[in-house]
């Protein structure tokens, strides 16, 4: 079971590395550890488990932060009609992206992120994400708004980007025109 311990925090070298492609098939682990991330997920967002572990809740996950830098991530969230993304996904890739942008009204966090960082993380507002399953399947993944914005921030982890490094570093809070504020 992964607990809070086993996640890196900033300044951990796993966070800054681009994450390797993993191969097909599957190393055992490499399906247990995507399965143990998704878990983590849903545990965190269960009050009593949460509770119990001193788990912070989280809607993703990927494997750098885990100080494992493989091209794995995990996400575990609901779009603003309470549908259900639940998924693993090995080696995500970003097939287009829409135009038009959104960042979360409250800005973003990160379970590896111990503070505040103040300020809007302006991304594709609708993308299609193209990835395999643990079986080496395809899956193809068109999302938008706040699902769409959960995956972005997840592949960031693989490429090293942390999500403070979209924000405007000389006015945390500008919001380009036409930018969609969620939530």
């Amino acid at each position: 079971m992964i607990l809070m311990n086993d996640i890196v925090r900033e300044g951990h070298p796993a966070l800054r590395e681009v994450a390797q492609e993993v191969q097909f098939p599957l190393t055992a682990e490499e399906k247990q550890l995507g399965r143990d991330m998704l878990t983590f997920l849903k545990n965190s967002q269960d009050e009593e488990i949460a509770e119990k572990y001193g788990l912070r809740g989280g809607v993703g996950i990927a494997a750098p932060q885990l100080a494992v830098t493989k091209r794995i991530i995990a996400v575990h969230v609901h779009d603003e009609k309470d549908k259900l993304y639940s998924y693993v996904l090995y080696n995500p890739k970003i097939k287009s992206y829409s135009v038009q942008q959104a960042c979360l009204a409250g800005g973003e966090g990160c379970l590896s992120v111990d503070r505040d960082v103040p300020g809007y993380v302006v991304r594709s507002e609708r993308i299609t994400v193209e990835a395999f399953d643990e079986d080496g399947n395809p899956v193809k993944l068109k999302l938008r708004e706040y699902p769409a914005i959960v995956v972005q921030h997840e592949i960031d982890h693989l490429n090293g980007i942390m999500f403070y490094d979209h924000i405007n570093e000389n006015n945390p809070s500008y919001l380009p025109p036409d930018v969609d504020l969620l939530g």
